[in-house]
């Protein structure tokens, strides 16, 4: 597997973090140099139809080599990193027999990866584990699940004995800041289906994932001398902090797991005159999602009513929405892949995401399109790491998705 191994260190190489903040796509010149390179790799390989369109969508084709009647599947990943943490000179590090111990990620700075707070280290034993130094993220999301997608197709052209219907691959820019499906062509890609290479843990098959909306609040006060301020001052910073606590501390990331939503504070600046806030929610439950909004609602009404004088704008945007209700008339679909990760030895996890994926959308865009996992953890931060071994576990679930679909008659789903 040095291909693996060698393409995954030579890609997390390239600083592709996404920035919100800039409304082009791709919304970093690093993701285009990433899908350049790409591009060359793919042609390298014979792969066909190879393309990097203006927004550095990255598509390509492994080419039907029988005449059964087999549906075109498609694999998809994203090139960007998440700007939530430094993704510039990743200096990773492989921890070769992993025996159990703390792993001293970088010892100038005393920052120890311990299975004491990681505990899930403990089933690597004995395995390759590829970490970071410490001072960035890794980059396994996503540049493990293209470089698996990249390795599966490269063994289906050297084994051309395994027959298969047209492979469809889209490497996809900005998903980390919620962009990744909007300039997605699912006519032009063309496929029966699609999974997206995006979860963490080995076993990780997913098809349920939040409702999500991104809020922006600006609070506009008064801002007044300290000392002629009384029955005056609306000080904004104040009447943030009084929304905030307004929100039920139950429902924050912090205190919530499996199907429980939450209200996250993402970022606060501002001074006595003007605060602005901005938040994300999120539930599985579409009723839930809808209440999360409308107390968001209600509590800026109330703050309005109270403090007459403030001026507060709300602006509330859906980010993506459940999947579950696009892919469950579609279960073939996650039956193909638990049969195919058994196939190859792995209990799979079927789990709902406590996040998005490029998926969720596409599922709504009419490709129906779950998860399947990379075999990294602790994605988005220092901490991130991915065994060797689970990567090349998700290439054999690649290939035996495709060995397997050719028990599934083309279109089947809608007959």
């Amino acid at each position: 597997m040095s291909f693996l191994l060698n393409k995954f260190l030579e890609y997390i190489k390239i600083d592709t973090t996404s920035n919100e903040n800039n409304i082009n796509c791709p919304s970093t010149d690093g993701q285009f140099i990433l899908a350049t390179i790409i591009k060359k790799d793919l042609k390298e390989l014979g792969l066909e139809d190879i393309k990097v369109n203006f927004h550095s969508y990255v598509t390509a084709t492994l080419k039907k080599n029988t005449e059964k009647d087999i549906p075109t599947i498609g694999f998809i990943a994203h090139l960007d990193t998440a700007p939530s943490f430094n993704g510039k000179n990743i200096n990773p590090k492989i921890i070769g027999e992993y025996n159990g111990k703390d792993i001293v990620l970088n010892e100038e700075k005393n920052i120890v990866m311990s299975p004491k707070n990681f505990p899930e280290l403990k089933k690597y034993l004995g395995e390759d584990i590829i970490v970071t130094d410490g001072t960035t993220l890794l980059g396994a999301d996503d540049k493990a699940g293209i470089v698996e997608i990249i390795t599966a197709l490269k063994y289906l052209k050297e084994h051309d004995e395994i027959e298969h219907g047209d492979i469809r691959i889209c490497f996809t820019p900005d998903e980390e800041i919620g962009r990744g499906a909007d300039k997605f062509n699912v006519q032009e890609f063309n496929a029966d289906f699609a999974y997206t290479v995006d979860g963490g843990e080995l076993g990780e098959l997913e098809y349920e994932n939040f409702n999500g909306a991104a809020i922006k609040i600006k609070i506009t006060g008064k801002n007044i001398h300290p000392g002629t301020a009384k029955n005056k001052m609306l000080n904004s910073l104040l009447i943030a902090m009084e929304i905030n606590n307004m929100l039920p501390v139950n429902q924050r990331p912090e205190n919530t797991e499996n199907y429980e939503g939450f209200f996250l504070l993402t970022e606060m600046s501002g001074s006595v005159e003007e605060t602005n806030m901005s938040y994300i929610i999120r539930d599985h439950s579409k009723e839930k999602f809808i209440e999360k909004k409308n107390l968001m609602e209600n509590i800026i009404k109330f703050i309005e009513k109270k403090y007459e004088d403030v001026i507060i704008d709300l602006d509330i945007k859906n980010s993506y929405c459940n999947m579950k209700e696009k892919i469950e008339p579609e279960y073939y679909i996650i039956d193909l892949a638990k049969k195919s990760m058994e196939d190859v030895g792995i209990v799979p996890i079927i789990k709902p995401i406590r996040g998005g994926t490029d998926g969720a959308k596409l599922s709504y865009m009419g490709l129906p399109c779950p998860n399947i996992f990379t075999g990294g953890h602790n994605f988005h931060g220092k901490y991130e790491y991915i065994p060797i071994q689970s990567m090349e576990k998700a290439v054999e679930v690649i290939v035996s998705i495709i060995k397997n679909s050719g028990g599934i008659k083309h279109n089947e789903h809608k007959n």
